[in-house]
């Protein structure tokens, strides 16, 4: 996908989101894969993690291990 197309994604914001600022959008792609950016930097650069690499980090995220 070209950073166009990327960028015309559905996105969504985590149900999770405070109101701290640090939020990250997250669109799925056909291949299964994410897509994830930085609210604040919506032009910055996109993240793509494989559909492996997303339950992954789901995971990781829901043990505790992705904290400040």
């Amino acid at each position: 996908m070209t950073s166009t197309e990327l960028r015309q994604l559905s996105w969504r914001v985590s149900s999770y989101t405070g109101n701290s600022g640090n939020c990250v959008e997250v669109a799925g792609l056909p291949t299964g894969a994410r897509a994830v950016r930085d609210t604040k930097d919506r032009d910055g650069g996109i993240l793509i993690l494989d559909a492996s690499a997303w339950t992954t980090f789901l995971a990781r995220i829901q043990q505790g291990a992705m904290t400040e």
